[in-house]
């Protein structure tokens, strides 16, 4: 578990490694400040503070986006939004930096998010 790491919304580690593999367990829009407030409107602000949400937890583990080698993304409203969160997750990233990827449609998701992004990374 990662000290400043938003509170889990299930039984389940921030992070877990293996060999110098880590897995990040999916985040949701949750404010780690203020773990009980509504959720962000939008994908947009929903889809940054997942992505700050796993910064702090790459942090955590002395990592950050560039050990990342595949995300995959669960969205709610896959046709709406898959755009917006599409610019807003690149973003992110380096140009020409990108991870690996898998996006999928879902019929929900905890806490009523729009979106939940979890990762793998590589330690150097």
């Amino acid at each position: 578990m990662i000290e400043r790491g938003p509170r889990p919304v299930a039984p389940f580690s921030h992070a877990v490694e293996a060999e110098g593999w880590v897995f990040i367990t999916g985040q949701m829009p949750t404010d780690p400040d203020a773990p009980d407030a509504p959720l962000p409107d939008g994908i947009v602000a929903q889809t940054r503070r997942v992505m700050d949400n796993l910064i702090i937890v790459l942090e955590g583990v002395g990592l950050g986006l560039e050990n990342i080698t595949m995300a995959r993304i669960y969205l709610r409203e896959f046709d709406r939004d898959y755009a917006e969160m599409n610019a807003t997750y690149q973003s992110y990233f380096a140009s020409m930096r990108l991870p690996a990827r898998t996006t999928i449609g879902v019929t929900g998701l905890a806490v009523g998010a729009l979106v939940e992004i979890d990762l793998i990374a590589k330690r150097p």
